[in-house]
């Protein structure tokens, strides 16, 4: 084999050079540049607008102190420094809309960074069936582009969660503005996830038959599976009343919590007999359940209200579950709940919206029953309750973290729905994204004056 050498002059390398680190600076100035917000230890006012606590109540021209991140008062009257220092910070809302941070409660944000693109970029499921012991926020990546695209809409906390498999593991809730997922962690492995098995096969919408992989029985299988997952809890429920061990399982380990109630199971399913499984789990080994999805719930809201199982609620804009179903039913859904007493939260998803229609769910869902502080309740302190973090989230309270979303206008309203500040435990966090970064951009490129 010949190699044969070229050589070139020196004038041509330094060019080459030259032109590289012109693409790479050019190319830096394209990607994100938000970082997270220093923790700030002085004084916080807003002062002068309607403030939104959270729970049903609303203060007009009203002021929030906050103390090294936490919410010390709310309120009118409050006395308020002369001005600014090193110590404190006032900000004049007046004439905006104050709200808690919301909250997105079952989220593969973090896991799964361009959908089924790309295999090597998701990590939000493992191999085999049963996997309680993976924990999902080990693989949480706080470099997501999605995740300042929230900020900049208001969700500042998210319950990153596993997927794939029967028991998918456990999820954790997050801070959205974090170096690295031990900085994020706001409530670490709160729930374990399972996802129930279908009962039934219906065919696919515009008259197409369900495909060939549809079970023949699918009832029978079912209860099948149902059987193998209580065998599975049952196992670990005796194993876990006998010590000590010659050897750790790693895998009932991992579900202690659920007996001793530090734990919920979150259970994944939207047919009313998937949900009348999870209500004999409850039953039978006293776990705190929570439904995710229950398209069905409204039809056996009194029994989940009866036996205290929360629901969080899919997709609002989504098509009816059935084709009997009124076609607007998904958005009634939340009333329904409301009235009979059920404790529910909304939630989004990843493939229709990233992510960021969640206020504008809870915005469909306060025109089809419920008013808006109610909407406003099931995307903050509703979803805090659940995911057990209302005693620090989820509404504008003394001794609560100050996290915290001013508006211009109202933020469940897709027209006016513009955030301006956000903090998070205190701290004014970032809300440029990698959208905001490509406007300017290309504004600047053919010579326009960006929107305000």
């Amino acid at each position: 084999m010949i190699i044969q050498m070229h050589y070139f002059p020196i004038r041509h390398v330094v060019r080459g050079f030259a032109a590289l680190t012109l693409l790479i600076s050019l190319n830096a100035r394209a990607q994100d540049d938000v970082y997270p917000a220093p923790a700030y230890k002085g004084k916080l006012y807003i002062t002068g607008g309607t403030i939104h606590i959270g729970n049903g109540q609303v203060i007009e021209g009203g002021t929030i102190a906050v103390d090294n991140g936490k919410i010390v008062q709310v309120g009118q009257n409050i006395a308020v420094p002369a001005g600014s220092g090193s110590d404190v910070k006032i900000v004049d809302a007046k004439g905006r809309q104050i709200y808690p941070g919301l909250i997105l409660p079952v989220t593969d944000l973090g896991l799964k960074e361009i959908a089924n693109g790309v295999r090597g970029s998701n990590d939000y499921e493992e191999l085999g069936d049963l996997n309680p012991n993976v924990r999902a926020i080990v693989a949480y990546n706080t470099d997501s582009k999605i995740i300042n695209t929230l900020k900049g809409n208001g969700i500042l906390l998210a319950s990153v969660t596993p997927q794939g498999g029967t028991i998918s593991g456990s999820s954790s809730v997050v801070q959205l503005d974090a170096w690295n997922w031990e900085d994020a962690a706001y409530r670490m492995d709160g729930a374990i996830h399972l996802h129930m098995p279908s009962f039934i096969v219906r065919p696919r919408r515009f008259g197409r038959r369900a495909g060939p992989e549809a079970p023949s029985d699918p009832a029978k299988e079912a209860l099948a599976k149902v059987e193998e997952m209580k065998a599975f809890f049952r196992e670990a429920k005796g194993y876990l009343q006998t010590s000590p061990h010659k050897e750790t399982n790693l895998k009932f380990e991992a579900v202690k919590g659920l007996f001793s109630k530090q734990q919920k199971l979150f259970v994944h399913g939207d047919q009313v007999k998937q949900m009348l499984v999870a209500v004999d789990f409850a039953k039978e080994f006293g776990f705190e359940v929570v439904i995710v999805g229950g398209s069905e719930s409204w039809l056996i809201a009194p029994l989940l209200k009866a036996n205290n199982i929360a629901v969080i609620l899919g997709q609002q804009h989504a098509l009816p579950t059935t084709e009997d179903d009124d076609f607007d039913q998904p958005y009634k859904t939340p009333a329904l709940l409301q009235k009979a007493g059920v404790l529910f939260a909304l939630n989004d998803d990843h493939d229709e919206a990233r992510y960021r229609n969640l206020m504008f769910n809870a915005g469909t869902a306060a025109a089809y029953g419920l008013t808006k502080e109610q909407a406003l309740q099931a995307i903050t302190l509703n979803a805090a309750r659940i995911l057990g973090i209302d005693d620090r989230a989820g509404s504008l309270e003394a001794g609560k973290d100050a996290n915290i979303v001013i508006s211009s206008g109202d933020l469940l309203d897709m027209r006016t729905s513009i955030v301006e500040h956000a903090y998070i435990q205190g701290r004014e966090v970032g809300l440029d994204n990698k959208q905001t970064q490509l406007y300017h951009r290309y504004m600047h490129k053919y010579g326009l004056t960006p929107t305000p």
